[in-house]
């Protein structure tokens, strides 16, 4: 398969520069380094999970948590005020790593079931979502989780998405990478028998299939321009490589329907072999990781070990 400039995912992926680009994620953040040694560098495990630990004492982790208030708050409403809210400040910790029995993390995870933030009373199904990630990453054991995981999965439409809008019958393409994303890490974090989950998210990728990732399934055309805006973090918005990134998570970054949005990504890729930050979404934030514009570590990572298993496949 070839880029718009006839050049092929493997000669992208043999670049001659490939190892200078490896070497500049490596100077980055913990919460980049572990993943670039587990998914890029096939390191043994014990490596980068010595790595991993690091993002609850080192950089950006660290920093996020220090924002934290002795009752696991970052605000005093769990969900509302954009990026800063407890909610999104755990998704993003969640994003980076942090490992999954942090007691600060636990706590905070705590506070949701304790105020049903998720749950059928207060909840719509972003935000479910978004709680679900989070109590299944983080070592919560509380029987109150499990029925949430039913919440999402009886909220699935008929087309295999999910939309927040419950007057909708058509998924949303924001609210179905999220459901997604978190039901992909209940059927990692429990093991064994998780059929019905995987059956969901088997429907849910099949969504994305039938609009090639970022396309009307009627007319053909692209929904979004923003949808091909590369973008970190996504907050509660879907671009083609969350989605692709999603894809590869679930080991199934098998079907020529994705060629489309592998192609989108490819083409994003600069000449020095590195992919842009192409949007932020508006909102306050803690501190800003990477600048717009410029090349991205997180949108590196993510773009290069997609490529890896599309190239493979």
């Amino acid at each position: 398969m070839a880029d718009s400039r006839g050049v092929t995912v493997l000669n992208q992926l043999m670049a001659p520069e490939r190892s200078a680009v490896v070497d500049w994620l490596l100077e980055g953040d913990p919460a980049v380094r572990w993943q670039v040694m587990r998914d890029l560098l096939d390191a043994p495990e014990t490596e980068w999970i010595e790595e991993q630990q690091r993002v609850a004492t080192e950089g950006w982790g660290a920093r996020l948590l220090q924002h934290q208030d002795a009752e696991g708050r970052w605000t005093p409403r769990l969900y509302g005020k954009k990026w800063i809210s407890t909610t999104y400040t755990m998704a993003l910790l969640r994003r980076m790593g942090l490992p999954r029995d942090d007691p600060r993390a636990i706590k905070s995870c705590l506070l949701f079931l304790d105020e049903r933030m998720g749950t059928t009373r207060r909840s719509e199904q972003c935000i479910a979502s978004m709680v679900l990630a989070l109590l299944y990453w983080f070592s919560v054991e509380d029987e109150r989780c499990d029925p949430l995981i039913g919440y999402l999965l009886d909220r699935q439409l008929p087309d295999g998405g999910w939309n927040c809008n419950v007057s909708s019958s058509h998924g949303s393409f924001h609210t179905s990478s999220s459901a997604l994303e978190a039901l992909r890490v209940c059927a990692d974090a429990m093991g064994g028998d998780v059929g019905e989950i995987e059956a969901a998210e088997a429907r849910g990728r099949e969504f994305f299939l039938e609009h090639r990732m970022f396309r009307s399934h009627r007319t053909g055309e692209v929904v979004s321009d923003r949808l091909l805006r590369l973008s970190f973090p996504p907050r509660w918005h879907f671009d083609v490589l969350r989605g692709l990134d999603y894809f590869w998570s679930a080991g199934a970054l098998t079907d020529d329907r994705l060629q489309d949005a592998v192609e989108v990504v490819l083409n994003k890729r600069l000449d020095d072999g590195r992919w842009p930050l192409q949007q932020r979404y508006p909102g306050e934030t803690w501190f800003e990781m990477e600048e717009v514009g410029q090349p991205s570590r997180w949108n590196t990572l993510r773009a290069m070990r997609v490529l890896d298993a599309w190239a493979s496949r």
